[in-house]
């Protein structure tokens, strides 16, 4: 039995020159100078475009979210801020308070102890 050699066809866009990629010609450069890296140029020139976007998303995105956090802090100072401010001016409008403070700084007024009077109009 013979065998019979099979025919193989190659590619020859890929060889262009019978050496495969090394790391030598990559740190050398000589990579970024073969035919198939010039021809993948745009998509190659596409994903560092694509890279750039994605990194600076990020970046948008991380400072979106460390000023949500510093506004939601300080919505919660301020919540407690006002609770604070309405509770003194509640304590503050009761009437005992309201007499004390009149006395303490000598207004002169005195409290009405006649409960208020309805008027009526006749129509006259």
């Amino acid at each position: 039995m013979v065998k019979e050699a099979k025919k193989v066809e190659f590619d020859t866009t890929l060889e262009e020159g019978g050496k495969a990629f090394s790391l030598r010609d990559l740190l050398d450069g000589n990579v970024l100078t073969r035919q198939t890296v010039i021809r993948q140029s745009r998509f190659i020139l596409l994903l560092v475009l694509v890279a750039f976007l994605s990194i600076a998303n990020r970046n948008h995105a991380e400072k979106t979210v460390i000023r949500l956090s510093r506004l939601q802090s300080d919505v919660k100072e301020l919540r407690a801020q006002s609770i604070t401010i309405s509770s003194d001016l509640v304590r503050m409008s009761r009437q005992s308070e309201v007499v004390r403070l009149v006395d303490r700084y000598e207004l002169g007024l005195k409290e009405n102890l006649e409960p208020p009077k309805k008027l009526i109009d006749t129509g006259e």
